[in-house]
């Protein structure tokens, strides 16, 4: 009999074996081997599922893994418990699972761990024997050569972060965050060994779920962008220290880590276990909060930092990554334009500039409607998908569907006129207030074209409605009256019927 365990976080003090550092799944023990004997390499090959131990090892107690558990409880971290309700089964580590998927001859084991989303779904995968596609990580120079010399433009607003992304072999976040990291010095400055931020950045990336149409690796490599982009602006630019950018680029990059693909609503109504953890309150940005921690402290970022600077470290990277939450839009809102009506902004107070790269993450965070309309509309069409997605999916388990979730009575221009209107506008009018730029008057410039753009499109999808409407009206009418027999069409006329009810008044008769 096996017993799963979650890994431990290792003290600092003691060397990490090998065998753990170069493998991020698991490694299994039989019950013939010891807790600090040597494994079996034939199970280490097969085996990525979980760490198990004999049961009558008293000595492997208290292990964890990755997840919000892989924090310790002296920072203030509680561990996750999971729910019982029924529709647990259909949350994140199964929620984009394709059906029908062959499983293999050999019996699933049930692997009872606490792991992030995403590496759930691969450790689920690999017991089920269902092959993975691995990535060619080795791309031509002439594609490298053109990653590279999109860098140089990187602060520019119309930066392409797909193509981006294409020319990276899919790696956009991690090459964008090591440039932008280098370019301000902040490896050399903060003494970042470049093994350990290479393996947190892979880890970061690979903790995005890719199968989000909106919510994954792309979308943080374009916030990062964002992100750097408002940072050069002159009023930021003078006054953020190296601290500061160091802070507002890790939130940037780790703002949405392990999203599931849906939104706090559902995951209340589901009563998931990660609303009952954070009581319903931010519940998803708790989470990317404390996975980003999680890595933090699994790679050793900031190990060699003084602890209480590293903590310090993780608070303010909490609360960069809360202030995403926008259903506490208004709250910062009102804040912001108390602060701008005023005139009590002073950067040289560290409290501001912290709440001034809440805000440019906040601005960040939702700037599609700000790119572009080449940008814009692929980005619109991704988060609306994927708000469909999750709709199919709260039909399929009955379950209420949430406000745009349902295809089937919205569209992506309505969905966009109405963010725009409501969310983004209100945002980015108070943002030129503080910051009035190029890039700020840009930004509303290209919003103001995006949403004409929407309506008019709208405008044309109802014209061309209306009118396959009225053609099919007009067909109905042509072919009732051609089946009607002679003398129907006079008696229905002098009986003061209408030509719609023609087919009922032949039925009747």
């Amino acid at each position: 009999m096996e017993v799963c365990y979650q890994l431990p976080v290792l003290p600092l003090d003691r060397p990490v074996p090998k065998h753990v550092l170069s493998r991020r799944g698991a490694i299994s023990f039989s019950s013939s081997s010891s807790l600090f004997g040597s494994p079996d390499p034939r199970q280490l090959s097969q085996r990525r599922g979980a760490i198990s131990y004999d049961s009558s090892d008293q000595t492997a107690l208290y292990i964890r893994m990755l997840g919000d558990v892989r924090v310790r409880s002296q920072a203030g971290f509680e561990p996750e418990r999971r729910s019982t309700h029924p529709y647990l089964c259909i949350d994140f580590r199964n929620l984009h699972t394709r059906l029908g998927c062959g499983a293999s001859s050999a019996p699933e084991r049930r692997v009872h761990r606490l792991l992030s989303f995403q590496r759930y779904l691969h450790s689920s995968r690999m017991l089920r024997g269902i092959p993975q596609q691995i990535p060619l990580h080795i791309l031509d120079e002439d594609y490298t050569g053109q990653a590279r010399c999109m860098l140089e433009k990187v602060g520019n607003w119309n930066f392409d972060i797909f193509l981006f992304n294409r020319l990276t072999n899919g790696n956009g976040l991690i090459t964008l965050t090591c440039h932008l990291l280098n370019q301000y010095g902040l490896v050399e400055l903060f003494q970042l060994d470049m093994v350990k931020l290479w393996r947190f950045l892979v880890m970061v990336q690979e903790d995005y779920h890719s199968d989000n149409p909106y919510h994954n690796a792309v979308h943080a490599a374009d916030v990062t962008q964002a992100m750097y982009c408002y940072m050069r602006e002159p009023k930021l630019a003078k006054s953020l220290t190296s601290y500061d950018i160091l802070l507002g680029l890790l939130a940037a990059v780790t703002h949405d880590l392990d999203h599931p693909g849906v939104n706090q609503p559902f995951l209340i109504k589901t009563d998931h276990y990660l609303a009952t953890l954070y009581r319903n309150t931010s519940v998803l940005e708790n989470h990317h909060w404390k996975s980003a921690v999680g890595l933090i402290r699994e790679t050793g970022l900031f190990s060699h930092l003084p602890p209480e600077d590293s903590l310090n470290l993780e608070r303010e990277l909490g609360s960069l990554i809360l202030a995403t939450d926008i259903s506490r839009q208004n709250e910062y809102l009102s804040r912001f334009r108390m602060h701008l009506n005023q005139d009590n902004l002073y950067l040289s107070k560290a409290s501001h500039r912290h709440f001034i790269l809440q805000m440019a993450l906040k601005c960040a965070d939702i700037c599609n409607p700000c790119r572009p309309w080449e940008l814009s509309k692929q980005w619109s069409e991704r988060v609306t998908e994927e708000f469909f997605q999750q709709g199919d999916i709260e039909k399929k388990h009955i379950l209420e569907v949430s406000p745009v979730c349902d295809r089937l009575t919205n569209t992506v221009g309505n969905i966009q006129i109405g963010f725009m209107t409501y969310v983004a506008e209100p945002l980015f009018a108070e943002w030129a207030r503080f910051s009035d730029t190029r890039l700020s008057q840009t930004m509303l410039g290209h919003m103001g074209l995006n949403k004409a753009t929407w309506g008019g499109l709208q405008q044309e999808q109802t014209s061309v409605f209306e009118e396959a409407e009225s053609s099919k009206a007009s067909s109905d009418t042509e072919d009732a009256a051609a089946a009607a027999p002679p003398g129907g069409s006079a008696a229905t006329t002098a009986g003061g019927t209408s030509s719609k009810e023609i087919p009922q008044g032949n039925g009747e008769s």
